[in-house]
């Protein structure tokens, strides 16, 4: 089946990251592989563009901004910046990443609402909430903890519960409490704007059922879902679809609704996929006749003649496949031609959760001195065309990585490269052996395997792409250990023959790094630098390198994954073990202490003591004994501290003070908020004032400073 590229134009979207946290391994999976399918079909030629956006609205962005002391719009431009930073460092390219605050977003919002007002699909009515009578503030779901109304189990949710698994209405909760204030909440009602999905549900039921034309061979039908994606969204259909309440009551940050006497916000859920619309049209507005037209993929009629494509999590399916068709249906828009769902990540059997304090940052693991390739690899040896977990096994990951890349891959030009350079002038024979080890020389083997790894590409089976590839490199291996180089390269009568064996295992190399270029872009852009030849493409993949062709000087290409990478990856993060699972690398680490209760000096180095400046220092309402610093310890992220020192300190006092900061300590969850390390301090009994606490200082120390 030959796949068509140049007559294709897509249009692929990832779920915009929330602008409250940073990116972390769990989220990297969506992205990369989005990130893998564009790039395969951009280097097939097709016309396929990749726009994203920072999610910035909601109540939990206006409370952490309120927490910092900073407005929301300084907190969503600091957590952008560093969410692109973040993908830049995983090679994940956008052709545009934008944020949902934004004039296009507001405008388009605006548009699609009156649109679905106009066809009487909204509607008013009265909602009892939970407010807040401390904060003065109606409660989303997740700031509201409990008990649950079914099984009783503590601290569980306003919407569902993570024991049991049952679904209820905030109001359900037994003991309820704010974890924005302490406060016990009270039921308010207010009205609100609904969306009547209920209406549409007839609609919805045959989109969710519908078949299209494979854009990889018109010839054929196929789901515009994953099976268990339109199995779970039926599910919402048993009792009647309900209508979706898509405003919310100040205090909030979000777009006001229009044309309202009373001040109502549109929810968050509402502009936030017309994010995918607004950084898109940012894009076309910037590229002006050079780029895209915005109708061309978002008009109606763009339904029949371009791809839009959404590779999202498993989590917000029913936001993408219900409410979103349905409200670009209604405002005449196009439909998503194909949705794209991943399951969750766990790392060594943990789940990784960011308000449950679960989970390892991107920037963690590049700061640990981690490859991005290596994980990009992982995750592409793990991914089927199906929604199912995937389990970052650290040991699994150790052995993959350094079997595959660095056992089997770059194994081949680090085997070979030097013996041509050395012997050869690192210069190409002119005629390869008639049977080689790879299909570069073959052009019938190389087509059949070119296609089976587009095939695999096309339908998100990247397990498939590497299991392909990665035995085609065993073969290379195989061919290279029985002509051994080494004793050729010992007689100068047999030069001829050593350079057309390393012809052969680099021609070889050549199309694997052509076929998992996607996978690994930084990877085989250096091994592109090597060869010598202009970027690979799908087309000149299995051209094998010229007669008389020189090569560069070979560098080292890729090291193995270490115990210590894995040390330093968990250190300071909330580890697996908080789900009964810790990994050998970190247990190999860890040591008992010494009988008499001495330690020696790497168990001290494994404290990251740091200065801090205080830059900001509250006093926590329901907390008699804490005070909330925040600090800044040299990295542009405020660090959140609760310290018991109320009774010693007044919060104004300590503004601009320097103190020692204990980094790597894990990240505790209070009911007020989490603390994410330690300020030192020294406690003593005075005879004539009692109990007394004075936090350690660090004067004239910067920010940052490691403290040995």
């Amino acid at each position: 089946m030959k796949i068509p590229a140049k007559n294709r134009r897509i249009l692929v979207t990832t779920a915009l990251p929330y602008a409250n946290g940073d990116i972390h391994l769990g989220h990297l999976l969506g992205y990369i592989q989005a990130d893998i399918w564009t790039r395969f079909h951009r280097m097939r030629g097709t016309e396929c563009w990749h726009v994203c956006a920072d999610d910035a609205h909601g109540a939990p962005v206006m409370l952490r901004a309120e927490n910092e002391g900073i407005p929301p719009e300084e907190l969503i431009g600091k957590m952008r910046a560093a969410h692109i930073r973040d993908f830049a460092a995983f090679h994940v390219e956008f052709d545009n990443y934008h944020t949902t605050h934004s004039p296009e977003n507001e405008a388009l919002a605006v548009r699609i609402y009156s649109a679905l007002r106009e066809r009487n699909l909204i509607s008013e009515r009265p909602v009892t909430q939970l407010y807040d009578p401390k904060k003065g503030m109606f409660l989303p779901d997740r700031y509201v903890q409990g008990e649950c109304p079914k099984c009783g189990a503590p601290d569980q949710y306003g919407d569902s519960c993570e024991q049991c698994g049952s679904v209820y209405d905030s109001s359900e909760l037994k003991n309820p409490r704010s974890t924005v204030s302490g406060a016990a909440p009270v039921p308010r009602e207010s009205l609100h704007c609904f969306f009547r999905l209920g209406e549409l549900s007839d609609e919805l039921q045959k989109w969710i059922g519908e078949k299209i034309p494979n854009p990889a061979n018109p010839a054929e039908k196929i789901p515009r879902l994953q099976k268990e994606a339109a199995n779970k969204l039926r599910e919402w259909f048993a009792d009647g679809l309900r209508d979706w309440d898509i405003s919310r009551d100040p205090p909030y940050f979000g777009f006001r609704i229009p044309d309202r006497d009373d001040e109502k916000y549109f929810y968050v859920w509402l502009d936030a996929p017309i994010g995918y619309m607004a950084s898109f049209q940012n894009f076309c507005d910037s590229m002006g006749e050079k780029g895209p037209r915005f109708p061309d993929f978002w008009s109606a009629e763009a339904e029949e003649k371009t791809e839009l494509c959404h590779f999202i999590g498993k989590d917000i399916l029913y936001f993408h496949g219900l409410f979103w068709p349905a409200m670009l249906k209604n405002s005449g828009h196009r439909r998503p031609t194909r949705i794209f769902a991943n399951g969750f990540v766990t790392v060594d059997s943990a789940k990784m959760s960011k308000s449950r304090g679960v989970f390892i940052r991107a920037e963690k693991y590049t700061e640990s001195g981690l490859d991005p390739e290596w994980l990009r690899y992982y995750y592409a040896a793990k991914s089927t065309d199906r929604i199912a977990d995937m389990d970052l096994g650290l040991e699994d990951f150790v052995a993959k990585v350094n079997s595959d890349l660095v056992g089997k891959l770059v194994n081949i030009p680090s085997r070979i490269g030097g013996l041509l350079l050395k012997f050869c002038n690192g210069e190409i024979a002119a005629r390869p052996f008639e049977d080689p080890p790879a299909p570069a020389s073959d052009g019938e083997k190389a087509e059949r395997l070119s296609d089976a790894v587009a095939r695999a590409y096309e339908e998100r089976r990247y397990h498939k792409v590497v299991n392909l590839v990665m035995a085609l490199a065993d073969d290379v291996n195989a061919a290279i250990d029985s002509d051994k180089p080494w004793d050729l390269a010992k007689d100068k009568s047999r030069r001829d023959e050593l350079r057309r064996v390393c012809t052969d295992a680099l021609n070889g190399f050549k199309f694997i790094m052509a076929m998992l270029k996607p996978v690994l872009p930084r990877l085989t852009a250096d091994a592109e630098a090597f060869l010598n030849i202009e970027p690979l493409t799908w087309e000149n993949a299995a051209e094998p390198l010229p007669g008389g062709h020189k090569l560069r000087k070979y560098r080292h290409m890729m090291s193995r994954v270490e115990d210590k990478h894995i040390a330093r990856l968990l250190e300071g993060e909330a580890p697996p073990e908080e789900a009964g699972a810790e990994p050998e690398a970190k247990k190999a680490e860890s040591k008992k202490p010494e009988a008499d209760g001495t330690i020696d000096i790497a168990d001290f180095a494994k404290l990251d003591l740091r200065a801090a400046r205080v830059e900001a220092a509250e006093e926590v309402e329901g907390a008699d004994r804490l005070l909330r610093l925040t600090l800044d310890i040299g990295d542009g992220r405020p660090r959140n501290v609760f310290a018991g020192i109320r009774a010693h300190y007044s919060a104004a006092d300590l503004i601009g003070r320097n103190v020692i900061f204990l980094a790597n300590l894990k990240p505790r969850k209070m009911r007020f908020g989490v603390s994410e390390g330690m300020a030192l301090a020294a406690s003593f009994r005075d005879e004539e004032k009692g109990e007394q606490v004075v936090l350690l200082d660090a004067p004239g120390a910067l920010p940052g400073a490691k403290v040995s």
